[in-house]
C-alpha cells in the first residue's frame, strides 16, 4: 500500500489532475445526459440500480426489469453498463490522485492521512462488482435469483457509501487547503 502512495505522491500534479478529472467528467456527463435517460425512459418513474444509493430489494429489482422490458434491458447491457465499466476506473484513479495532491498540500509527504486516498479505489471495486451483479441480473431475468440481487444491492450500497466517504474528504481536504492559505496570508501580513 505505501508503495502505492508514494507512486501516486509522485505523480499528482496538477496537471494530471485536471487531465483526468476533465476525461473522467465527459464520461460522467455522457453517462448522465445519454446512457441513463436511454435507459430510464423505459421505465421513468424508477431509478436503476445505479441510481439506488440505499440499495434495493428482490420485489423492486423484479419491477424495475420487468418494466424495462426486453429493449430496456438491452439497452442497459449495451450502454449504460459499457459506460460504466468505463467511469470506475476514471473515478479511482482521478479521485485518489485528487486526494493526494491535495493532502500533499496541508501534510507531510509521510502522514498516514494519504491513505484515506486509497477510498476511491474501494469506491469503484464495488463499482465494478455492482455492475457484474446487474449484468447477472438482466441476463438471467425472469429467473431472477434473491442471493443475486441482495448481493447487487451491497455493492450498489458500498459504492455509494465509499463514494460519499470520498467527497466529506474532498470537503475535508479544501477546507484544510483554504485554512492553510489564510495563515499563510495572515503570516505575510503579520
Amino acid at each position: 500500500m505505501e508503495i502505492l502512495i508514494r507512486f501516486m505522491q509522485k505523480n499528482s500534479t496538477g496537471k494530471v489532475v485536471l487531465t483526468l478529472f476533465v476525461l473522467t467528467m465527459a464520461v460522467y456527463f455522457t453517462m448522465l445526459s445519454y446512457s441513463i435517460p436511454a435507459v430510464t425512459a423505459y421505465a421513468p418513474e424508477q431509478p436503476i440500480f445505479d441510481l439506488s444509493p440505499a440499495g434495493y430489494s428482490f420485489n423492486y429489482a423484479y419491477e424495475l426489469l420487468d418494466t424495462l422490458g426486453a429493449e430496456g434491458r438491452e439497452l442497459y447491457l449495451s450502454t449504460q453498463l459499457p459506460l460504466d465499466f468505463i467511469y470506475p476506473g476514471l473515478f479511482s484513479i482521478t479521485y485518489s490522485l485528487l486526494l493526494v495532491w491535495l493532502f500533499g498540500k496541508t501534510f507531510n509527504v509521510s502522514s498516514k492521512v494519504f491513505f484515506f486516498a486509497l477510498v476511491p479505489f474501494l469506491a469503484g471495486i464495488f463499482d465494478y462488482a455492482e455492475n457484474v451483479f446487474i449484468i447477472k441480473m438482466i441476463s438471467s431475468f425472469p429467473d431472477l435469483q434473491v442471493t443475486t440481487v441482495n448481493t447487487a444491492s451491497t455493492f450498489t450500497l458500498l459504492k455509494s457509501s465509499f463514494t460519499m466517504l470520498f467527497f466529506v474528504l474532498l470537503i475535508v481536504g479544501f477546507t484544510l487547503l483554504l485554512k492553510q492559505k489564510l495563515l499563510d496570508v495572515r503570516k505575510r501580513n503579520g
